[in-house]
């Protein structure tokens, strides 16, 4: 499960970057690879939740992460309508 959260969370960054780097070429390129980087964000809160379930983590630390992808999914949905 770490390597998942890790995994997620660092693809979420990733997507971003090679997104951008790929804009010059195409704008629709940019969007795709932030609509990968929206779903991962999401996937990431799937994870906190199973991290959760078996006591993982608390509730406390678990409220803040949903927080944090929610506001992170948000903001990429935003750029991505922008793009």
């Amino acid at each position: 499960m770490g390597d998942q959260l890790r995994r997620a969370s660092k693809s979420i960054c990733a997507n971003i970057a090679e997104g951008y780097g790929r804009q010059k070429r195409s704008k629709a390129e940019f969007k795709r690879f932030l609509q990968m980087a929206i779903g991962s964000g999401d996937e990431m809160r799937v994870w906190a939740r199973y991290a959760l379930d078996p006591g993982y983590v608390d509730e406390a630390t678990w409220q803040h992460w949903r927080a944090e992808y929610q506001g992170i999914t948000r903001m990429l949905q935003s750029l991505a309508s922008r793009a």
